[in-house]
């Protein structure tokens, strides 16, 4: 009997021709363009309100509870607003206050510090300095010597004296004083409080808008039901309470960790001896709204300052140690327990929404890229408009497993699949990762072989591809979590290939021709990806015990050459299509010449669609005897025919 090939023959498969582009993707980013020059130009006024809309999600947890201990909409929230900027005032006089007393010390902290770069120029500089002049005057004696000496003499020790009144120096420069017109009171009250006039006009706008959005919840919330999903009250009207809420937990949260991590800085630096501990916990805290690297920017100043207060180095290296370790606690430990592991960004994005917003508004910006991000891409799960932005900045997958299957064969990353598969199979069996995306990603690509759109060199990549696969899996046992195998029951041992024997213990189960390696013929069927699923199917009974062994549609395309193919030891035909569409007259002929071959086999058709087995006439018209939409279906039939027995029938007719 001649081999059969793990895949059949690749036939070719026609070129679409090229579409031009739309203008879709020019309005796209002409009105992203758009979009960023106005949040750079209004920035004075966007910032604000965007500070409100952060502070009313921080707030309306505490107005919703005042408002359940029986207190009206109007005193809920201006208490908790009033809350809120005591709290602001008393952060602002906290750091001022500290501020005004590190400032007197600044003198003595800037000697310390400059006695310190010296000794370590000295150390370091300053010996290679010392060494290089050391070879330098070494080099000019070594070349000036013979010079020195040819030129001494009395007319060189003469040569002083022949300087005059010329020689002296230029006359001293005369002293010019500038003295400042006197200031008016009007000038010197612009000139101090110009700089705290605009913080507080701020703080009052944020205020402002706060309030009236903690007022209005409910009718901001219906514009934006009527804005993004009018179609659908109900389920917008869900999204929106839920993104709502999530937010809210969020910034509590945040607002509850960074205020935490600002305690644990200041009392640290306290307890270590660095100057204002409070105002550096302050600091941290702030700092910490920025991602990855605010903590380790808040350390910048309380690291200057210990190496200007301690003379050596022990205090620097704990303030160090504090802030690092603080650091890898708050986000590697704490903040997962707290966040559910995922705050729902992927670290790509928040990295570069932080330099976005940090270029566009500045250090507010920084502060607020973090927030902004989430509140952008919790809006977006929730309204399908926006959906790009979960894309590009949410943490969630761009592609579902099957597709990203498809796009890894297509490329001919075979690893890359593997490295999906991994942790799918450890949560599923192997027939089921074959069903729910190796199948599937098939059938993409089948499709995508009947609208021509793949080349015949991706064809032969992804037939490469999947039989690279196969080989890497084939160790791979066919159960689940649980131990479970595709028809729910223990998978038995691999029998020894060509041994014709059952595998050890299931005697019982199976009988021994059943076991041999052509017991099921796995028949590809005539699209160009059927041999991949005829392939898995055929890996998947070997591993159940069953022999099974993988032919082409060829075999069966004519009388002739199934004539010509030994069947002896055939018990089962299984025929595997990836994709299949209208009445199938080339499987209703290949069914007749297969009972025509072997009257008592059975004869399993496996089309991957549903609705295509659902169809009555299409299956009489066929005449298989079973039909099946998965590979599990299919390795439970072959494996329940075989626990059966074998039909008398058969062996009549192979013996014929």
């Amino acid at each position: 009997m001649p081999d059969l090939p793990l895949l059949p023959p690749r036939p070719r498969a026609p070129i679409a021709p090229a579409q031009a582009p739309g203008t879709s993707g020019l309005m796209t980013l002409a009105t992203a363009v758009v979009i960023v020059a106005a949040l750079s130009i209004a920035r004075e006024v966007l910032i604000p309100v965007t500070l409100a809309v952060l502070l009313s999600f921080v707030l309306a947890p505490l107005v919703d509870l005042l408002r359940w201990a029986r207190m009206w909409r109007v005193p809920a929230v201006l208490l908790a607003v009033l809350l809120a900027l005591g709290v602001i005032l008393g952060v602002g006089g906290l750091i001022g206050a500290q501020v005004a007393g590190l400032a007197s010390d600044i003198p003595r902290y800037a000697n310390t510090i400059e006695d310190k770069v010296q000794s370590l120029q000295s150390a370091t500089v300053g010996r290679l300095s010392g060494l290089a002049d050391r070879l330098t005057r070494q080099i000019e004696r070594a070349t000036h010597a013979p010079a020195d000496h040819v030129g001494s003499g009395p007319t060189a020790a003469a040569a002083p004296s022949s300087a005059g009144p010329a020689a002296a120096g230029p006359p001293a420069p005369i002293p010019v004083e500038v003295h400042q017109p006197s200031s008016s009171v009007t000038e010197m009250a612009e000139r101090i409080l110009a700089p705290v006039l605009s913080p507080l006009a701020t703080t009052g706008i944020v205020l402002v808008v706060a309030i009236f959005i903690l007022l209005q919840r409910g009718d901001l919330r219906d514009r934006l039901i009527r804005l993004f999903g009018a179609h659908d009250l109900l389920r917008t009207m869900m999204a929106m309470d839920d993104a709502a809420q999530r937010l809210s937990r969020y910034f509590l949260s945040l607002l509850a960790l960074n205020t935490a991590f600002g305690c644990v800085i200041g009392v640290g630096l306290l307890v270590i001896g660095v100057p204002s501990p409070l105002l550096w916990g302050v600091v941290a805290a702030l700092m910490r709204f920025v991602p990855y690297v605010g903590a380790f920017l808040a350390a910048a100043l309380p690291l200057a300052l210990a190496a200007a207060v301690d003379p050596g180095w022990s205090m620097v290296a704990w303030t160090g140690a504090l802030f690092l370790v603080g650091e890898l606690i708050m986000g590697q430990v704490v903040e997962p327990l707290v966040y559910s592991h995922s705050t729902g960004l992927s670290p790509l994005s928040v990295v570069v929404a932080a330099i976005f917003w940090g270029w566009l508004w500045g250090p507010v910006g920084l502060i607020l890229s973090m927030p902004l991000t989430l509140c952008l891409v919790v809006l977006a799960r929730h309204v399908d408009r926006l959906e790009f932005i979960d894309v590009l900045l949410g943490d969630r997958p761009a592609l579902t497993p099957v597709e990203s299957f498809y796009h890894r064969m297509l490329a001919g990353d075979v690893d890359d699949v593997l490295d999906v598969a991994e942790p799918l199979l450890k949560e599923c069996s192997l027939c089921s990762y074959y069903d729910e995306v190796a199948i599937r990603g098939l059938r993409l690509a089948a499709l995508d072989v009947e609208r021509g759109v793949l080349t015949e060199d991706q064809i032969a990549g992804i037939m490469d591809g999947v039989e690279e696969l196969l080989g890497e899996l084939s160790d791979h046992d066919d159960r689940g979590p649980a131990g479970r195998s595709a028809d729910g029951q223990e998978p038995p041992k691999q029998p020894v290939p060509g041994s014709g024997e059952p595998p050890p213990g299931q005697d019982t189960i199976l009988p021994p021709e059943w076991c041999t390696p052509s017991a099921v013929l796995c028949v590809a069927g005539r699209g160009v990806l059927d041999g991949a699923a005829s392939a898995m199917l055929a890996q998947l009974l070997g591993k159940h015990g069953l022999g099974a062994r993988v032919a082409p549609y060829a075999v069966v395309g004519s009388r002739a050459a199934l004539a010509s193919l030994d069947l002896g030891s055939v018990m089962m035909v299984c025929l595997c299509y990836a994709s299949i569409s209208g009445t199938p007259s080339h499987l209703r002929y290949a069914v007749r010449r297969l009972r025509s071959r072997l009257p008592g086999a059975t004869i399993l058709v496996g089309l991957w669609s549903a609705e295509v087995v659902a169809d009555e006439r299409l299956r009489a018209a066929i005449g298989a005897d079973r039909y099946v939409v998965s590979l599990s279906e299919a390795v439970a039939a072959c494996l329940q025919q075989a626990r059966a027995g074998r039909p008398a029938t058969v062996a009549a007719a192979a013996a014929a």
